[in-house]
């Protein structure tokens, strides 16, 4: 009877030590995890924040790559010497000397010439021309006049302080006094050329020279004419 109260108590002993034993390692375990949760946790806070901030640096990285400041435009120069895209028109005005030949009358005269011309490019034009001469009085008070009129082409450089060209003008003049047996009109033509100094934009100085062809008295006439004056640019 002693030996089997004594074998029971052992019994229970050995179980309740096997339930202390179950308790703690739950126990154990389960500290474990909810340290392993909060390590994780802030694991990722941290990585989440890291990565985060390196998206942000990488943005603000590539905003400042991508759109760089722009500098203001400088704007266009109107006029520069040796590349321009210059005044398209040219009115030019100067003083003339006109040297008329033939077998009726020989005159020297002075007057206005006027031409006007558009520049289509850098180098070609077209242009047309008006000019008049007064001579002296011969024959008994009768003077020597002429009146002309002409148009055509001009070429020549646009891009340098010194500006050489040239002309050729098809068109007819008028002469006066009357001559018995001639008529006071003929055909002109007109080819030469010149040199434009230009002062600034606006204003060029010329020189100019040119052979005159006419058929006045029913001859032929081969004269020359030449020009002194200014040129204006708009």
């Amino acid at each position: 009877m002693k030996k089997a109260l004594m074998g029971m108590m052992l019994m229970l002993a050995m179980a309740w030590g096997v339930g202390a034993q179950e308790v703690g390692v739950g126990d154990s375990a389960a500290k474990e995890r909810s340290n392993a949760a909060v390590v994780s946790g802030e694991s990722s806070g941290a990585n989440s924040s890291v990565s985060n901030a390196g998206e942000k640096g990488s943005m603000t990285l590539a905003t400042t790559a991508e759109a760089p400041a722009e500098p203001a435009a400088a704007p266009v120069p109107k006029f520069v010497f040796g590349a321009r895209d210059d005044y398209r028109w040219q009115l030019g005005v100067g003083v003339e000397f006109f040297r008329f030949r033939s077998s009726v009358v020989n005159a020297s005269m002075v007057g206005l010439n006027t031409t006007v011309s558009y520049f289509t490019n850098s180098w070609f034009g077209v242009e047309g021309s008006l000019i008049t001469g007064f001579a002296p009085a011969i024959y008994a008070n009768e003077h020597v006049k002429y009146f002309g009129g002409s148009g055509g082409i001009r070429v020549g450089s646009r891009r340098a302080r010194w500006e050489p060209w040239g002309h050729a003008l098809f068109g007819g003049g008028h002469l006066q006094p009357q001559f018995a047996g001639a008529s006071r009109n003929a055909m002109m033509v007109q080819a030469g050329g010149g040199v434009d100094f230009r002062v600034n934009s606006r204003l060029s100085l010329r020189g100019e020279g040119d052979w005159v062809y006419t058929t006045f008295f029913h001859q032929t006439q081969n004269d020359f004419q030449g020009v002194a004056g200014v040129v204006l640019h708009f």
